[in-house]
């Protein structure tokens, strides 16, 4: 059996939308939100995904094991054996876990989460422009945009006019991605990474244009995460491994050019969060870093692990030595990351590995094991 990952320290994340300076974790005064707003893909999607893709009649793994093995013990259509970070910012601001829009029948009037997995910041139309007959239908029609109408759509539910609205979201947390990965996963598959380099700028665009679109709705406290280096993810790592020893980072072993695409798109993203808040000054306007942590926890995986006696008697480790790249239900293989397998794979027989951090080779474990530091 494979040891997990453990959850994620999203007390540094509570510390920023707390305080505009550092604050010590244990002492954390969490500011009250009543309310939590969600956009996103499958780092942040809590049960969209299974509806979506039944409407299109795509097969979704996030139904089967080893998803929701872990916490709630069963599949939630979370793309995580267990919760995300979402969740654990959910239970620590003392809020239900945010519902996903698509596949909940009850009140929103605590939160709806509108995230997708696989979705896009920019329109799917612009991926499949050109397309042959019978070709992938990914990107879905989950874009960055279609989840801003699903919120549109019900806000009127919400509050009634201008003034109601702006008292209903004054107590309101947006979550505005991670977006950006599936973008250049998608344009990756046919434009080299330097056309898809010109493409970032757009990205950006689209999420500075939402996060207008949310404030003219209301809202006045936003957290908007960078991408993490998706040079390090097992699943590129096996798919562009040519054997070119200068393409990878020699102390962490990822790919150098897939980081800088990362890191220019958080380069740019932090550009434009700081108009925003220069236009916006009443709006309180965060960067989530998620690089940073995990590109850390990559070179230096020793510094991560259980800290408690409990902990490490449940796991039987005292923090990661090694590599931690290793998928956990993966197939055989380097980093036991087999593409075909993750594909026809229809459920996880055993965890393999000693150590891991991924399930089925992109999709990170119970609390995504990311530290969130403020910039």
């Amino acid at each position: 059996m494979a040891k997990l990952l453990p959850c994620a320290a999203v007390s540094l994340l509570l510390a920023l939308l707390s305080s505009s300076e550092p604050v010590a974790s244990s002492s954390v005064r969490v500011r009250r939100y009543d309310s939590i707003f969600s956009f996103g893909d499958s780092f942040a999607d809590t049960g969209n995904n299974p509806v979506v893709f039944r409407r299109c009649s795509v097969s979704d793994a996030a139904t089967r094991p080893p998803y929701g093995s872990t916490f709630f013990g069963r599949p939630t259509g979370r793309n995580c054996d267990g919760r995300l970070i979402i969740d654990f910012l959910a239970e620590r601001l003392g809020l239900p876990l945010v519902p996903p829009f698509l596949a909940h029948n009850g009140s929103f009037r605590r939160g709806a989460n509108f995230a997708v997995g696989a979705a896009t910041a920019l329109d799917a139309g612009v991926f499949h422009h050109g397309e042959p007959p019978g070709a992938s239908q990914f990107p879905l029609n989950t874009s960055l945009d279609v989840q801003l109408q699903w919120f549109e759509s019900l806000k009127p539910s919400l509050c009634a006019t201008a003034k109601e609205c702006k008292q209903f979201f004054r107590t309101s947390l947006f979550f505005v991605g991670e977006f950006g990965f599936n973008d250049y996963s998608f344009l990756l598959l046919r434009k080299s990474i330097q056309q898809v380099r010109s493409i970032v700028p757009d990205v950006i665009r689209t999420i500075s244009m939402a996060i207008e679109r949310l404030i003219k709705h209301g809202a006045t406290s936003l957290v908007v995460p960078g991408m993490y280096p998706f040079g390090c993810s097992p699943l590129f790592l096996v798919k562009s491994d040519d054997g070119d020893p200068a393409r990878y980072d020699s102390r962490a072993g990822c790919l150098n050019d897939m980081n800088e695409l990362a890191t220019r798109h958080n380069s740019l993203l932090l550009e434009s969060l700081e108009k925003i808040r220069a236009e916006h000054p009443g709006v309180e306007v965060t960067y989530a870093d998620f690089f940073s942590p995990v590109k850390e926890m990559v070179e230096s995986p020793s510094k991560f692990g259980p800290k408690s006696s409990r902990k490490v008697t449940e796991l039987g480790v005292a923090g990661f030595e090694g590599d931690v790249l290793t998928v956990c239900c993966g197939g055989p293989g380097r980093y036991h990351c087999n593409v075909e397998v993750l594909v026809q794979r229809s459920s996880c027989d055993h965890m393999q590995g000693s150590i891991c951090s991924f399930v089925l080779g992109w999709h990170p474990l119970d609390g995504g094991g990311i530290p969130i530091r403020r910039r």
